[in-house]
């Protein structure tokens, strides 16, 4: 297995799905700005995704792949794992149409339990129709999950990693359009946002028959069967049930900070939302692209008894992730307010907006290496079948969230809820590392300790580079996309020689594993 390789797909369609992403926020950005109706439509798209994460990619994929994975090479070969696939979709399909229907119609409810106290009854009711009519999204995407499991498993990456190309260049088209008819037509901001909700459903439409076209490709031919609790579907439960819990922690993190952003003033769900989307640039291309890739190797090491070869590509992960990560925090939290100016301010969303939603990001970006840690610690536990430890870290991560934010919101407002965020994470990592210490499944070498530490003093001496270089350039932020692109592109140059020349100089790269990871076979 070439760790970077596959991390390179992964990384690399999900880098351009980021971009896509940024892109659309740029849009989303300056056709819409930072107000009630965004707040609304932003709070809607989150209770989808949050259920997304929390049923189909967290706890379902951390359970399904192995199994599927194991059934596919074992001596059923592919109709075993045809079979055994079709009776998951079979019981998995009725359960996600009974949530939809539930919360379709518990929708008020929620969106109330979210909202600012008295609630606005305009607001109130905009969010609770957006949530409605992206809800089903939920559906589409977790057949979409199932299905990049059973193509994971055959280590054809890329059309799992592409999928959410497609949600991003739908809305941009829809964005795009809204603001045609915004201007020849006099539409209004909540008209045009409508029609982006119904735009996410749509898009779902579109992922998921993109994946079906790639499993009948490999050879799947997934079958609706009448739903029967089957052994292995039984199995699938039993596993999935703790990473689901686990990751509803992560999940009612993300809606607590909802709740506590409603407490703010209007537009302070926006802000946030567009530092986490600069934020979550690099946790996708790096965390999540790692994450996906060393499952399937650590549990081949862990199932054979062998411990060299799991702590090697655990320290691998470890030293690739924080190689690409604690530059882009350090150089996130220096240029904050001229990178979200360059990408967002326009058009309906001010210079102020700006200043905060950088403010924001220049907090957010503090936990970025925290965040890329977890996701790439945490399948050592899944390996073994240990689905339970990550959710004690992720509930202990939790209760200091929300413990920060009663103490951050009223003095600290939005910066506050970020600070809180970033406290929960680094919590979270060290909680992990210690139960792994503790069970002997894993302890950081020395040689990976220094590595780490050097390379935190390559990133030191970018930072001071960017300080004097970001200052030089203040007039080109707000200029037109020629100079606001030249600028950008100058920073970057300069973070990147700065980091990667400092770092070979002094060794926080190791020249001869970054050739050997790049190897078809692990040495």
């Amino acid at each position: 297995m070439s760790l970077l390789r596959h991390v390179g797909t992964i990384g690399g369609l999900t880098m351009v799905s980021r971009v896509a992403g940024m892109a659309r926020e740029m849009i989303f950005s300056r056709v819409l700005g930072a107000n009630a109706v965004t707040d609304a439509w932003f709070q809607a798209f989150i209770i989808p995704n949050v259920f997304r994460r929390l049923f189909a990619e967290g706890a379902f994929s951390a359970a399904f792949v192995p199994m599927f994975s194991k059934r596919l090479h074992g001596e059923g070969g592919l109709e075993d794992a045809r079979s055994f696939s079709d009776d998951v979709l079979s019981v998995f399909l009725p359960v996600l149409i009974l949530l939809c229907a539930v919360l379709e119609l518990a929708m008020p409810g929620v969106i109330w339990v979210l909202s600012e106290k008295p609630v606005d009854p305009g607001n109130f009711d905009m969010a609770v129709d957006f949530a409605r009519i992206m809800f089903p999204y939920i559906l589409l995407v977790s057949l979409v999950t199932l299905f990049t499991g059973m193509l994971n498993s055959v280590s054809r990456f890329a059309p799992g990693a592409s999928f959410p190309i497609i949600l991003n260049l739908v809305l941009i088209a829809a964005l795009l359009g809204g603001e045609f008819f915004m201007n020849e037509t006099g539409a209004s901001v909540e008209q045009v946002t409508y029609g982006i909700a119904w735009a996410v459903t749509g898009a779902g439409v579109m992922q998921l028959a993109w994946l079906y076209y790639w499993i009948r490709v490999e050879g799947f031919r997934p079958k609706l069967l009448w739903p029967r609790i089957t052994p292995e579907v039984k199995r699938l439960s039993i596993i999935a049930l703790p990473a689901a819990i686990g990751g509803g922690a992560y999940q009612i993190n993300t809606l607590v900070q909802l709740y506590f952003l409603n407490q703010l003033a209007s537009g302070s769900v926006s802000y946030m939302n567009y530092a986490d989307r600069l934020n979550q640039l690099p946790l996708g291309i790096i965390g999540i692209a790692l994450s996906t890739a060393i499952l399937p190797t650590l549990s081949k090491f862990v199932g054979s008894n062998n411990k060299d070869g799991a702590d090697r590509i655990q320290s691998d992960a470890i030293e690739l992730s924080m190689l690409l990560t604690i530059p882009a925090a350090v150089a996130m939290a220096i240029c904050a307010v001229p990178f979200v100016t360059m990408i967002f301010q326009g058009g309906r969303f001010s210079v102020e907006d700006a200043i905060i939603s950088g403010g924001v990001l220049g907090v957010l970006v503090l936990g970025l290496p925290a965040y890329v840690l977890v996701k790439v610690l945490v399948p050592n536990f899944y390996a073994r079948a240990d689905t339970r430890t990550p959710v004690y870290a992720a509930f202990i991560s939790l209760g200091v969230f929300v413990s920060f934010n009663i103490a951050f919101l009223e003095r600290y407002g939005v910066i506050g809820v970020a600070a809180a965020s970033v406290i929960g994470a680094w919590i979270n990592v060290a909680f992990l590392y210690i139960v792994m210490l503790a069970r002997g499944h894993y302890r950081a070498p020395v040689t990976l300790v220094l590595r780490i530490a050097r390379q935190l003093l390559a990133a030191a001496a970018m930072g001071a580079a960017l300080w004097f270089a970001r200052d030089l350039l203040t007039g080109w932020y707000t200029a037109g996309l020629v100079a606001r692109l030249l600028a950008l592109a100058v920073l970057v140059l300069c973070a990147a020689t700065v980091y990667f020349g400092v770092a070979f100089a002094i060794g926080a790269i190791d020249r001869y594993r970054i050739a050997a990871l790049t190897k078809k076979k692990a040495p």
